[in-house]
Protein backbone atom coordinates (compact mmCIF):
# COMPACT_ATOMS: atom_id res chain seq x y z
CA UNK A 1 0.00 0.00 0.00
CA UNK A 2 1.35 3.30 -0.76
CA UNK A 3 2.00 6.03 1.68
CA UNK A 4 -0.63 7.94 0.26
CA UNK A 5 -2.90 5.32 0.00
CA UNK A 6 -2.55 4.98 3.58
CA UNK A 7 -2.65 8.84 4.63
CA UNK A 8 -5.87 9.09 2.61
CA UNK A 9 -7.38 5.47 4.73
CA UNK A 10 -6.42 7.29 7.89
CA UNK A 11 -8.56 10.56 6.81
CA UNK A 12 -11.31 8.37 6.13
CA UNK A 13 -11.69 6.58 9.46
CA UNK A 14 -11.22 9.85 11.40
CA UNK A 15 -14.44 11.81 9.38
CA UNK A 16 -16.63 8.67 8.86
CA UNK A 17 -16.07 6.87 11.98
CA UNK A 18 -18.48 8.88 14.15
CA UNK A 19 -20.94 8.80 11.91
CA UNK A 20 -20.74 5.27 11.03
CA UNK A 21 -21.11 3.89 15.11
CA UNK A 22 -24.18 6.18 15.17
CA UNK A 23 -26.30 3.11 15.54
CA UNK A 24 -24.38 1.16 18.73
CA UNK A 25 -24.84 2.08 21.78
CA UNK A 26 -21.93 3.67 23.74
CA UNK A 27 -19.18 1.17 25.14
CA UNK A 28 -19.97 2.32 29.07
CA UNK A 29 -23.60 1.02 28.54
CA UNK A 30 -22.44 -2.28 26.85
CA UNK A 31 -23.36 -4.93 29.36
CA UNK A 32 -21.47 -8.69 29.25
CA UNK A 33 -24.18 -11.36 29.79
CA UNK A 34 -26.79 -9.18 31.83
CA UNK A 35 -29.36 -11.36 33.04
CA UNK A 36 -32.90 -11.10 32.08
CA UNK A 37 -35.43 -8.99 34.14
CA UNK A 38 -37.13 -12.66 35.44
CA UNK A 39 -33.25 -13.77 36.78
CA UNK A 40 -31.58 -10.70 38.05
CA UNK A 41 -33.32 -10.72 41.34
CA UNK A 42 -32.59 -14.51 41.88
CA UNK A 43 -29.23 -13.43 41.52
CA UNK A 44 -29.48 -10.44 43.67
CA UNK A 45 -31.05 -12.58 46.17
CA UNK A 46 -28.33 -15.60 46.15
CA UNK A 47 -26.00 -12.87 46.66
CA UNK A 48 -27.79 -12.14 49.99
CA UNK A 49 -27.76 -16.47 50.59
CA UNK A 50 -31.47 -16.16 50.00
CA UNK A 51 -32.14 -18.82 47.54
CA UNK A 52 -36.16 -18.61 47.76
CA UNK A 53 -36.28 -16.45 44.37
CA UNK A 54 -34.29 -18.85 42.27
CA UNK A 55 -36.08 -21.98 43.93
CA UNK A 56 -39.21 -20.10 43.19
CA UNK A 57 -38.33 -19.26 39.27
CA UNK A 58 -36.98 -22.42 38.47
CA UNK A 59 -40.39 -24.05 39.76
CA UNK A 60 -42.05 -21.47 37.50
CA UNK A 61 -40.15 -22.99 34.78
CA UNK A 62 -40.51 -26.43 35.34
CA UNK A 63 -44.42 -26.49 36.13
CA UNK A 64 -45.19 -24.03 32.80
CA UNK A 65 -42.69 -26.06 30.71
CA UNK A 66 -40.40 -22.99 29.63
CA UNK A 67 -37.58 -25.38 28.93
CA UNK A 68 -35.54 -22.95 27.34
CA UNK A 69 -35.74 -20.47 30.10
CA UNK A 70 -34.86 -23.00 32.34
CA UNK A 71 -31.72 -24.08 30.74
CA UNK A 72 -30.06 -20.71 30.45
CA UNK A 73 -31.65 -20.36 34.02
CA UNK A 74 -29.69 -23.20 35.41
CA UNK A 75 -26.61 -22.57 33.68
CA UNK A 76 -26.58 -19.09 35.11
CA UNK A 77 -27.40 -19.93 38.49
CA UNK A 78 -24.80 -22.92 38.11
CA UNK A 79 -21.98 -20.08 37.09
CA UNK A 80 -23.00 -18.02 40.08
CA UNK A 81 -23.05 -21.00 42.33
CA UNK A 82 -19.34 -21.73 41.10
CA UNK A 83 -17.73 -18.84 42.81
CA UNK A 84 -20.64 -18.42 45.76
CA UNK A 85 -22.00 -21.46 46.58
CA UNK A 86 -23.66 -20.95 50.29
CA UNK A 87 -27.18 -20.15 48.74
CA UNK A 88 -27.36 -23.15 47.27
CA UNK A 89 -25.89 -25.35 50.37
CA UNK A 90 -29.11 -23.49 51.93
CA UNK A 91 -31.41 -24.77 49.81
CA UNK A 92 -30.55 -27.94 49.39
CA UNK A 93 -30.14 -28.23 53.50
CA UNK A 94 -33.59 -26.91 53.62
CA UNK A 95 -35.07 -28.91 50.40
CA UNK A 96 -32.63 -32.00 50.06
CA UNK A 97 -34.83 -33.48 47.36
CA UNK A 98 -35.92 -29.85 45.59
CA UNK A 99 -35.23 -30.97 41.84
CA UNK A 100 -34.11 -27.78 41.38
CA UNK A 101 -31.72 -27.04 43.51
CA UNK A 102 -30.73 -31.14 42.50
CA UNK A 103 -29.90 -30.33 38.99
CA UNK A 104 -28.19 -27.13 39.89
CA UNK A 105 -26.29 -28.59 41.86
CA UNK A 106 -25.09 -31.42 39.34
CA UNK A 107 -24.83 -28.55 36.98
CA UNK A 108 -22.29 -27.18 39.13
CA UNK A 109 -20.67 -30.75 39.83
CA UNK A 110 -20.22 -31.32 36.40
CA UNK A 111 -18.97 -27.60 35.22
CA UNK A 112 -16.40 -28.00 37.97
CA UNK A 113 -15.52 -31.72 36.95
CA UNK A 114 -15.06 -30.23 33.12
CA UNK A 115 -12.35 -28.03 34.22
CA UNK A 116 -10.60 -30.56 36.18
CA UNK A 117 -7.08 -32.12 34.73
CA UNK A 118 -8.69 -35.80 35.19
CA UNK A 119 -11.79 -34.26 33.29
CA UNK A 120 -12.89 -38.07 32.51
CA UNK A 121 -12.34 -39.21 35.21
CA UNK A 122 -14.10 -36.76 37.30
CA UNK A 123 -16.87 -36.93 35.14
CA UNK A 124 -17.07 -40.69 35.08
CA UNK A 125 -17.39 -40.34 39.13
CA UNK A 126 -20.60 -37.67 38.44
CA UNK A 127 -22.03 -40.94 35.97
CA UNK A 128 -24.72 -41.97 38.64
CA UNK A 129 -25.74 -38.47 39.80
CA UNK A 130 -26.37 -37.25 35.92
CA UNK A 131 -28.47 -40.73 35.35
CA UNK A 132 -30.91 -40.47 38.25
CA UNK A 133 -31.28 -36.69 37.94
CA UNK A 134 -32.41 -37.49 34.11
CA UNK A 135 -34.26 -40.33 34.61
CA UNK A 136 -36.56 -38.53 37.33
CA UNK A 137 -37.29 -36.11 34.77
CA UNK A 138 -40.57 -37.41 32.99
CA UNK A 139 -40.99 -34.29 31.01
CA UNK A 140 -37.79 -32.12 31.54
CA UNK A 141 -35.26 -31.82 29.21
CA UNK A 142 -32.54 -29.87 30.81
CA UNK A 143 -31.33 -32.76 32.85
CA UNK A 144 -30.84 -34.75 29.32
CA UNK A 145 -28.94 -31.65 27.90
CA UNK A 146 -27.09 -31.68 31.12
CA UNK A 147 -26.43 -35.83 30.82
CA UNK A 148 -25.10 -35.46 26.63
CA UNK A 149 -22.57 -32.56 27.71
CA UNK A 150 -21.48 -35.09 30.79
CA UNK A 151 -21.49 -38.00 27.89
CA UNK A 152 -19.30 -35.93 25.57
CA UNK A 153 -16.81 -35.31 28.49
CA UNK A 154 -16.74 -38.20 29.45
CA UNK A 155 -16.08 -39.98 25.91
CA UNK A 156 -18.85 -41.65 25.84
CA UNK A 157 -19.20 -44.22 22.71
CA UNK A 158 -21.95 -43.12 20.08
CA UNK A 159 -24.32 -45.27 20.92
CA UNK A 160 -24.79 -43.96 24.31
CA UNK A 161 -24.67 -40.70 22.96
CA UNK A 162 -27.40 -42.05 20.71
CA UNK A 163 -29.91 -43.58 23.52
CA UNK A 164 -29.50 -40.34 25.62
CA UNK A 165 -30.52 -37.76 22.57
CA UNK A 166 -33.42 -40.01 21.92
CA UNK A 167 -34.40 -39.23 25.66
CA UNK A 168 -33.73 -35.94 25.18
CA UNK A 169 -35.66 -34.78 21.90
CA UNK A 170 -38.79 -37.32 23.29
CA UNK A 171 -39.20 -34.62 25.95
CA UNK A 172 -38.56 -31.59 23.75
CA UNK A 173 -38.05 -32.54 19.92
CA UNK A 174 -36.67 -28.96 19.24
CA UNK A 175 -34.89 -27.92 22.61
CA UNK A 176 -32.00 -25.50 21.95
CA UNK A 177 -29.54 -26.77 24.34
CA UNK A 178 -30.07 -30.09 23.51
CA UNK A 179 -29.06 -29.26 19.86
CA UNK A 180 -26.25 -27.62 20.62
CA UNK A 181 -25.16 -30.56 22.94
CA UNK A 182 -25.51 -32.69 19.74
CA UNK A 183 -23.69 -30.36 17.83
CA UNK A 184 -20.96 -30.96 19.84
CA UNK A 185 -20.52 -34.24 20.07
CA UNK A 186 -20.94 -34.34 16.33
CA UNK A 187 -18.35 -31.86 15.44
CA UNK A 188 -14.29 -32.64 14.25
CA UNK A 189 -12.99 -31.01 17.83
CA UNK A 190 -14.87 -34.38 19.23
CA UNK A 191 -15.98 -37.62 17.76
CA UNK A 192 -17.25 -36.50 14.39
CA UNK A 193 -16.63 -34.55 11.28
CA UNK A 194 -17.21 -30.58 10.00
CA UNK A 195 -19.86 -32.50 7.30
CA UNK A 196 -21.52 -34.47 10.04
CA UNK A 197 -21.74 -31.62 11.92
CA UNK A 198 -22.92 -29.45 9.18
CA UNK A 199 -25.17 -31.97 7.97
CA UNK A 200 -26.88 -32.17 11.60
CA UNK A 201 -27.37 -28.46 11.95
CA UNK A 202 -28.95 -28.11 8.37
CA UNK A 203 -31.20 -30.76 8.91
CA UNK A 204 -32.33 -29.73 12.90
CA UNK A 205 -32.90 -25.90 11.06
CA UNK A 206 -34.74 -27.26 8.42
CA UNK A 207 -37.11 -28.80 10.68
CA UNK A 208 -37.55 -26.01 13.48
CA UNK A 209 -39.86 -23.09 13.51
CA UNK A 210 -39.21 -20.17 12.13
CA UNK A 211 -38.72 -18.36 15.68
CA UNK A 212 -37.07 -21.37 16.84
CA UNK A 213 -32.81 -20.71 18.07
CA UNK A 214 -32.35 -24.01 16.20
CA UNK A 215 -32.29 -22.12 13.16
CA UNK A 216 -29.05 -20.87 14.25
CA UNK A 217 -27.68 -24.10 14.69
CA UNK A 218 -25.67 -23.76 11.21
CA UNK A 219 -23.94 -20.79 12.07
CA UNK A 220 -22.57 -22.21 15.15
CA UNK A 221 -21.80 -24.88 12.56
CA UNK A 222 -19.67 -22.23 10.59
CA UNK A 223 -18.64 -20.61 13.70
CA UNK A 224 -16.32 -23.61 14.57
CA UNK A 225 -14.95 -24.00 10.84
CA UNK A 226 -13.85 -20.85 11.30
CA UNK A 227 -12.00 -21.59 14.49
CA UNK A 228 -9.96 -24.25 12.65
CA UNK A 229 -9.05 -22.00 9.94
CA UNK A 230 -7.20 -22.27 7.61
CA UNK A 231 -7.49 -26.24 7.58
CA UNK A 232 -10.98 -25.88 6.12
CA UNK A 233 -12.08 -29.11 5.72
CA UNK A 234 -12.42 -29.50 1.83
CA UNK A 235 -16.14 -31.07 1.93
CA UNK A 236 -17.60 -28.27 3.11
CA UNK A 237 -17.74 -25.57 0.81
CA UNK A 238 -16.62 -22.34 2.18
CA UNK A 239 -19.68 -20.32 0.71
CA UNK A 240 -21.49 -22.58 2.91
CA UNK A 241 -20.48 -20.56 6.17
CA UNK A 242 -21.95 -17.24 4.27
CA UNK A 243 -25.48 -19.21 3.81
CA UNK A 244 -24.90 -20.21 7.37
CA UNK A 245 -24.76 -16.59 8.33
CA UNK A 246 -27.58 -15.89 6.36
CA UNK A 247 -30.37 -18.12 7.90
CA UNK A 248 -29.01 -16.78 11.19
CA UNK A 249 -29.90 -13.16 9.73
CA UNK A 250 -33.25 -14.21 8.53
CA UNK A 251 -33.76 -15.27 12.39
CA UNK A 252 -32.37 -12.45 13.88
CA UNK A 253 -34.52 -10.33 12.00
CA UNK A 254 -37.63 -12.21 13.94
CA UNK A 255 -36.76 -10.17 16.67
CA UNK A 256 -37.04 -6.99 18.20
CA UNK A 257 -33.46 -5.25 18.38
CA UNK A 258 -32.39 -5.13 22.00
CA UNK A 259 -33.73 -7.98 22.84
CA UNK A 260 -32.22 -10.25 25.42
CA UNK A 261 -33.37 -13.51 23.97
CA UNK A 262 -31.93 -14.41 21.29
CA UNK A 263 -28.53 -12.70 22.73
CA UNK A 264 -26.14 -14.83 21.68
CA UNK A 265 -27.07 -16.13 18.93
CA UNK A 266 -26.65 -12.22 17.51
CA UNK A 267 -23.36 -12.33 19.18
CA UNK A 268 -21.97 -15.23 17.69
CA UNK A 269 -23.83 -14.34 14.36
CA UNK A 270 -21.80 -10.60 14.13
CA UNK A 271 -18.55 -12.81 15.44
CA UNK A 272 -18.90 -14.65 12.16
CA UNK A 273 -19.79 -11.82 10.03
CA UNK A 274 -17.11 -9.87 10.99
CA UNK A 275 -14.36 -13.05 10.21
CA UNK A 276 -16.33 -13.18 6.54
CA UNK A 277 -15.84 -8.98 6.40
CA UNK A 278 -19.42 -8.45 5.65
CA UNK A 279 -18.66 -5.48 7.42
CA UNK A 280 -22.41 -3.64 6.80
CA UNK A 281 -24.56 -6.92 7.78
CA UNK A 282 -22.14 -7.07 11.42
CA UNK A 283 -22.60 -3.08 11.26
CA UNK A 284 -26.61 -4.01 11.53
CA UNK A 285 -26.16 -7.14 13.81
CA UNK A 286 -24.11 -4.79 16.40
CA UNK A 287 -26.59 -2.80 16.15
CA UNK A 288 -29.94 -4.82 17.16
CA UNK A 289 -27.90 -6.72 20.07
CA UNK A 290 -27.33 -3.00 21.55
CA UNK A 291 -26.22 -3.47 24.65
CA UNK A 292 -26.35 -7.09 25.44
CA UNK A 293 -22.56 -9.03 25.04
CA UNK A 294 -21.98 -12.59 25.20
CA UNK A 295 -18.96 -14.20 27.08
CA UNK A 296 -19.67 -17.19 23.66
CA UNK A 297 -18.55 -16.50 21.17
CA UNK A 298 -16.18 -13.60 22.21
CA UNK A 299 -14.53 -15.45 25.36
CA UNK A 300 -13.24 -18.35 23.84
CA UNK A 301 -9.54 -17.80 22.37
CA UNK A 302 -7.55 -19.96 20.13
CA UNK A 303 -6.42 -23.65 21.45
CA UNK A 304 -6.32 -23.10 25.50
CA UNK A 305 -6.09 -19.25 26.23
CA UNK A 306 -9.21 -17.37 27.23
CA UNK A 307 -9.98 -13.90 26.19
CA UNK A 308 -11.66 -11.27 27.71
CA UNK A 309 -15.21 -11.12 26.07
CA UNK A 310 -16.06 -7.95 26.67
CA UNK A 311 -12.96 -6.10 25.63
CA UNK A 312 -13.57 -8.65 22.31
CA UNK A 313 -17.08 -7.67 21.82
CA UNK A 314 -16.34 -3.40 21.65
CA UNK A 315 -12.65 -4.65 19.60
CA UNK A 316 -15.05 -5.88 16.94
CA UNK A 317 -17.68 -3.51 16.68
CA UNK A 318 -14.47 -0.91 16.64
CA UNK A 319 -13.22 -3.17 13.58
CA UNK A 320 -16.78 -2.79 11.83
CA UNK A 321 -16.69 0.88 12.18
CA UNK A 322 -13.02 1.09 11.20
CA UNK A 323 -13.57 -0.62 8.13
CA UNK A 324 -16.44 0.39 6.63
CA UNK A 325 -15.14 4.01 7.25
CA UNK A 326 -11.85 3.15 5.27
CA UNK A 327 -13.85 1.72 2.50
CA UNK A 328 -16.24 5.23 2.38
CA UNK A 329 -15.63 7.83 0.03
CA UNK A 330 -13.61 10.72 1.75
CA UNK A 331 -16.44 13.08 1.00
CA UNK A 332 -19.43 11.03 0.99
CA UNK A 333 -21.48 12.89 3.43
CA UNK A 334 -25.26 12.08 2.00
CA UNK A 335 -26.02 15.30 1.26
CA UNK A 336 -23.67 16.42 -1.89
CA UNK A 337 -20.08 17.42 -2.05
CA UNK A 338 -18.60 19.49 0.15
CA UNK A 339 -15.06 21.45 -0.53
CA UNK A 340 -13.33 23.13 -3.29
CA UNK A 341 -15.68 24.20 -5.73
CA UNK A 342 -18.83 23.64 -3.58
CA UNK A 343 -20.26 26.53 -1.94
CA UNK A 344 -17.80 28.81 0.39
CA UNK A 345 -14.87 27.34 -1.78
CA UNK A 346 -11.96 28.42 -4.04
Amino acid sequence: MSLLRALRGVVRSARHAPRLAAGFVPDDDVLLDAPDERLAPALVAAALADPEPAAKLLATTRDAGEWEDRDRYVIRLATFAYSRDDWLTHWLSATPRDPDALLVTAQLAVRRAWESPARAERLRELTPLVQTMAEAAPHDPVPWRLALDHARGAHAGPAVFESLWEQAVRRSPHHYGCHVAALKYLSAQWYGSHRAAVDFAEQAADDAAPDSLVRALPVRAAYDLLRVAPDRDPSVPEAWTDRAADRALTLSAVFPTGDPWPAEVRNLLAYVLVERARWEEARAEFGRIGVHATSFPWGAGRGAVREDPLRRFLAARDTVRTELARRTPLWATGGGRAGRGGPGGH
